[in-house]
């Protein structure tokens, strides 16, 4: 049960930074800027694509090493690392009083608390 749990939510959490890592990655700052993403005006490019790097590693680091079997630390490691990312991403959207933002960014901190939470369950069970 914990291992189809950690599943779902590994999974649901991964598309969602593939998909916001990827468009970091393909967008301008103007287009991100355009489409809601704020917090891009006060960063320079190169941070913005930083940023999208980091997503996208960090949801394949979900996925990959349980998958594959393959060094499977790194899924409890990758979570914790999303959750640093939501906590920073967090204080930006309060700093410059996007409020707007803040519901997702919750919702994704407490997806990826819980991702962290199950792979350290199914490693210690497993």
């Amino acid at each position: 049960m914990v291992i189809i749990a950690y599943w779902i939510v590994a999974g649901i959490l991964a598309l969602a930074y593939l998909f916001s890592g990827a468009t970091k990655l393909v967008r301008s700052k103007a287009q991100l800027e355009a489409s809601g993403q704020r917090w891009v005006s006060g960063a320079r490019p190169s941070f913005v694509k930083f940023v999208g790097v980091v997503e996208i590693l960090g949801a394949l680091g979900l996925i990959l090493p349980p998958a594959f079997s393959i060094l499977v630390i790194l899924a409890p490691l990758a979570a914790i690392g999303l959750v640093l990312v939501q906590a920073v991403a967090i204080g930006v959207h309060m700093q410059i009083r996007d409020v707007k933002s803040l519901p997702i960014n919750i919702v994704l901190l407490i997806l990826a608390f819980a991702t962290a939470w199950l792979a350290v369950l199914t490693l210690i069970l497993f």
